[in-house]
Order: C-alpha cells, then sequence, then structure tokens
C-alpha cells in the first residue's frame, strides 16, 4: 500500500482525496457505475509536482501492473462543493498512457488548480484558502455517446430530467463545441421532449493516447438522436439512484460504451435555482 494512493472505493475524506474522488468513491460504495479507479491525496500530489523521489519511484512501481490508458482528473478540496463547481476551471487528462505521460497530465491538473482563473473563481466566491489539489486516476472509458444529465432542470429547477447527448467523449458537449441532442423526461421516465442537435465533430481516443477532434461525415449521425429509448430508460435508473443516495438536484457526467451506462461525474447543481 502506498502511502497517499487507495482505490478510489477507500477515498472517504474530501479534504485528503479531494470533492471528485469522495464523490466517485462514495457512489462506488453506493453500487453505482462508476469505472474503477484510484485516488491520490492532496499530499501525494504534492510531492510528485515537487519530483520527491520517493513518490515519483512510488508512482512508477504501482503503474507496471495496472491496465492502461487512465483518465487524470482533477479532484480538489472543495472542487464540487454545494456552492460551487469548478467544472472548465480544473483540467481532465483524458487516454494518457505509461509513466511520464501520466505524470505530465498530473503536473497539467495540479497547474489548472492553481491557475489564474482559478484563483479569480475562488476569490469570486469568497474562498480564500489555498488551493488545494488532488487527482482521481480511473479506467479510460470510450464511449460510442456520452454528454451530461441534470436530475432537475437545471435552470426552473422543475422536477424533469434534462439529458444533453452527442457522439464520442462527454468533453465536446461540456465544452459547447456542439449543438448536443436534448431529452426531458419526468422524474418516472415519461418522455416530454426530444430533439435532435447538431453533432458534426466528436473527441475520440487516439491509439498512442491523447484524444482529438475529428468530423462527422455521415449526414444521420450529425442530425439523428444519439440515444434509443432502452438508454433513455436506463439513464433515468440512474440519475433516480444518484437522487436516491445523495439528494436531488444532480449534475451528472456519463458516457455509453458497448451498451454500459456508466458515472463519471455526479455533483449538486450549481447553477439556475439551484446556485
Amino acid at each position: 500500500m502506498i502511502k497517499g494512493l487507495v482505490p478510489l472505493e477507500q477515498a472517504d475524506d474530501e479534504k485528503i482525496y479531494g470533492g471528485k474522488s469522495a464523490q466517485l468513491g462514495a457512489s462506488l460504495r453506493a453500487g453505482l457505475p462508476v469505472p474503477p479507479g484510484w485516488a491520490l491525496s492532496v499530499d501525494f500530489v504534492e510531492k510528485l509536482v515537487t519530483h520527491d523521489p520517493g513518490a515519483l519511484g512510488a508512482l512508477e512501481v504501482f503503474l507496471k501492473d495496472k491496465p492502461q490508458p487512465f483518465a487524470v482528473r482533477s479532484s480538489g478540496v472543495g472542487e464540487d462543493a454545494k456552492i460551487a463547481s469548478f467544472a472548465g476551471q480544473h483540467f481532465t487528462e483524458l487516454n494518457r498512457i505509461g509513466l511520464t505521460e501520466i505524470l505530465a497530465a498530473i503536473h497539467l491538473v495540479w497547474d489548472s488548480g492553481h491557475s489564474e482563473g482559478a484563483v479569480a473563481y475562488r476569490a469570486k466566491l469568497g474562498i480564500t484558502e489555498k488551493p488545494r489539489t488532488a487527482v482521481t486516476l480511473q479506467k479510460m472509458v470510450f464511449p460510442e455517446c456520452a454528454g451530461v444529465m441534470f436530475t432537475r432542470h437545471p435552470v426552473t429547477g422543475a422536477q424533469e430530467i434534462v439529458i444533453d447527448a452527442a457522439w464520442g467523449l462527454g468533453e465536446i458537449v461540456v465544452e459547447g463545441q456542439v449543438i448536443p441532442d436534448q431529452y426531458r423526461l419526468k422524474l418516472d421516465g415519461t418522455l416530454i421532449e426530444k430533439k435532435a442537435g447538431v453533432k458534426d465533430i466528436a473527441i475520440v481516443p487516439l491509439p498512442g493516447g491523447g484524444t482529438e477532434e475529428q468530423p462527422i461525415e455521415d449526414p444521420e449521425k450529425i442530425e439523428g438522436l444519439c440515444l434509443d429509448d432502452p438508454q433513455l430508460e436506463e439513464m433515468v435508473k440512474l440519475a433516480n439512484l444518484c437522487e436516491k443516495h445523495f439528494g436531488p438536484g444532480r449534475d451528472i457526467e456519463w458516457g455509453i460504451e458497448k451498451d454500459i451506462l456508466y458515472l463519471l461525474q455526479c455533483r449538486s447543481i450549481t447553477t439556475g435555482k439551484f446556485s
């Protein structure tokens, strides 16, 4: 056992492992479909970015027998608190392979948590404590489609599920690079509205690691819907399970790989009626 590096389901202290790892750990303990991974503590990450030989050696030994690639995600202390979400401020580095690439990704994630933009956002919220950045190291999922889901309407607070979906990795939706498909459903799964977007690009993984944007040529994929009725049923089940375990008003990132729905992030909604 490496001090400061534990299986994700054991990450039960937000002050040590950051908000994302603690939330995903709680989701795993609740039996939700989270890809497996590991939590790197604030102190361990600090040692890695300051080139501590013992920490670097420990990470190298740890990675030798672990299946790769990984998603390397920011897990800042207070990052996904009820009053704030740092989505868009702190980086996620996807499809990272090998010690050199994973270590570089950890540096990028740590730097994003200490950037001028992140510090200014903290100041705007009245958060005066020094940024403390942990890292979530997670099995990479390669979804055919992905996106975000809100278990209450993120603007009005209405009791309905809102899903935005696009092809490939969900960052294309989070970063607003396409007009995603949108689905609105009642909490019991009754469809209120579905509207196809314009999804002419996708973010896809590269064989040697990393990702790139690729154009979508098929008109049916560009203007057709990503999700079918059985998939929507699974999404509604996941939304209700997340609310059961963590309370109403959840902001969820998800991906579907080979017909398996994965929960990639579950935090409080911090927009509209929930802000």
